[in-house]
């Protein structure tokens, strides 16, 4: 009978605690992968629930767009490309960057070396693949900065839009295509092709980059006690799980297979995916850098006379809730 009534206890205990958690929504920029394990980390590892939460993390896809998805009530937070947040800002969305888990940029632009292309001063006259859906801007403002009008126009390129594959560049349909260092590349190198016949180009070498993969919310919910409480549990986490997967990165990269319900990846490629994606986390423990904000908007601001965004953005970032769950 003892027995039976401790058992009926913990599991009401149980059954509290759970109802007890608060609900996180975190909408995700693309499908499930190695490029937001530390979230699947946190989450497989218990820390969001050492946290009191109760944390749905929505896979992306082509067709969804995180400022979207939080301006419809779908998300408490989204992870998306600094560049996107603020143009999504300043037309009006006011999102606000409350943590920064990568420190790097794995953008590149990988092309075909037999087209004569050698440096970015190749590139007038050929067809770039350029993804969308805000992954534009960084490649808008880069061409902007060396003159190079994207209008298909004489001296200028032809762009592409490319699908979130490498088809174009293996079909021969575009003479460079938009890659990260963690994915795409590598899907190129899979198909069968040599890295000795591809010439690469690094946003961050180019002196272009801007920040990726940030956590964003809506300006207006961070003054709300709760909100704000809510957040500095899901970053402090998040970030204990980001800081497990650069350490672990092959177990990290298990358990975002577990998470995979498609079942597209492969153990090989986001194995792969999660050594690259550790260099580009490594160096952040979650705060924003005021450099790095300010130098990716300079690089949008130096957009010639068609910039990402037109004026200083206010207000686009803040340490309310890094400063309270990091230090």
């Amino acid at each position: 009978m003892k027995t039976v009534l401790t058992s009926a206890v913990s599991a009401l205990a149980l059954a509290s605690a759970a109802q007890a958690a608060d609900e996180v929504t975190l909408q995700l920029k693309w499908v499930t992968q190695a490029q937001f394990a530390g979230f699947y980390v946190a989450q497989d590892q218990g820390y969001y629930e050492e946290e009191g939460l109760d944390v749905t993390i929505k896979p992306g896809g082509p067709d969804i767009a995180p400022a979207q998805v939080i301006a419809g009530g779908g998300a408490d937070v989204v992870l998306d490309w600094m560049p996107s947040a603020l143009a999504s800002r300043e037309k009006g969305l006011p999102l606000v960057n409350i943590a920064q888990p990568y420190k790097s940029s794995g953008m590149m632009l990988t092309c075909w070396k037999d087209t004569g292309i050698t440096s970015p001063d190749d590139l007038p006259g050929k067809t770039i693949g350029v993804w969308f859906f805000g992954n534009e801007y960084p490649f808008l403002s880069w061409m902007s900065k060396l003159g190079i009008p994207t209008d298909g126009s004489e001296g200028g390129v032809t762009v592409l839009k490319q699908g979130f594959n490498v088809d174009p560049l293996l079909q021969r349909q575009a003479d460079c295509i938009s890659t990260m260092t963690y994915n795409e590349y590598w899907q190129v190198i899979d198909a069968g092709v040599s890295p000795d016949e591809l010439v690469t180009f690094k946003y961050e070498d180019m002196g272009v980059a801007t920040l990726e993969d940030g956590m964003y919310v809506l300006e207006q919910n961070l003054t709300d006690p709760d909100f704000e409480d809510r957040m500095v549990r899901f970053v402090r986490a998040s970030m204990k799980g980001w800081k497990w997967a650069e350490e672990n990165p092959d177990e990290a990269a298990m358990i975002v297979l577990d998470n995979d319900e498609t079942g597209a990846q492969t153990e090989k490629h986001q194995k792969r995916m999660m050594s690259e994606v550790a260099k580009l986390t490594a160096g952040s423990n979650g705060a924003l850098d005021p450099a790095d904000y300010e130098r990716t908007v300079a690089t949008l601001l130096g957009g010639g006379s068609d910039p990402v965004i037109t004026r200083e953005p206010e207000g686009a970032w803040t340490h309310q809730i890094s400063d309270k769950a990091l230090n």
